[in-house]
């Protein structure tokens, strides 16, 4: 606190610890990029969103592209992760493939819009960005496929295969319910495109050993 004129007293802005500033950053640059894509966001728009100088921002990021890459980075490793624990957090395949569909529905149908950055970004075309984009499906394809390899007497290749037709039809499925408008409900969308995989990755059948339910094939 610090003496004004006529004994009033201002109060200082708080200075957060480092790690917690980084946080507020990255959420205002979130809401910027989101609403106006990386070519048309200014820095200090982001500045002012977050409530600090534009120092205070190039404290943090040296520029714009640091920035969106940052976010890039805690949205990829949050799908993949979302991914990787459907896979672990059963051992009934069946309910890994709708957690696996979950996973790209709940992504897309948060209200932070997230999922632009990822999938619709305007900046494809630089190589860092578009290696981020690829890693996500990368790294996706890489969960399913060793729960595939572990589960069947698959060769590494076919279950790569398998796992990015899931991956691809999960992705593919949830970004067209929500540009379509969610014109079906949420949880039977999600049970839809689960069942279509299902019924074709349930047909492969399990290798000695690996349990699943009541059946022999995979789930």
């Amino acid at each position: 606190m610090t003496a004004a004129s006529g004994g009033a007293q201002t109060t200082r802005p708080t200075r957060l610890p480092r790690s917690a500033r980084r946080k507020q950053l990255l959420a205002a640059a979130q809401q910027i990029f989101v609403a106006h894509g990386y070519h048309a966001a200014a820095m200090d728009d982001i500045a002012e969103r977050a409530g600090v100088s534009k120092p205070v921002l190039y404290q943090h990021f040296p520029g714009k592209l640091e920035l969106y890459l940052a976010l890039l980075d805690t949205h990829c490793d949050a799908i993949i992760a979302k991914v990787r624990d459907a896979m672990l957090g059963t051992h009934d395949n069946k309910e890994r493939v709708k957690g696996a569909v979950q996973a790209y529905f709940d992504f897309v149908d948060h209200e932070s819009e997230a999922f632009r950055l990822v999938f619709e970004s305007d900046l494809r075309n630089d190589p860092q960005v578009r290696q981020r984009v690829e890693r996500v499906e990368q790294g996706c394809i890489a969960a399913v496929t060793d729960t595939i390899i572990s589960d069947t007497a698959l060769s590494t290749e076919a279950a790569e295969l398998l796992a990015s037709g899931l991956v691809g039809a999960a992705g593919q499925s949830a970004q067209f319910w929500l540009a379509n408008g969610r014109r079906t409900p949420k949880a039977e969308a999600e049970a839809l495109v689960a069942a279509l995989i299902w019924r074709g990755i349930a047909s492969f059948p399990l290798q000695d050993g690996a349990t699943s339910g009541s059946t022999t094939e995979i789930g």
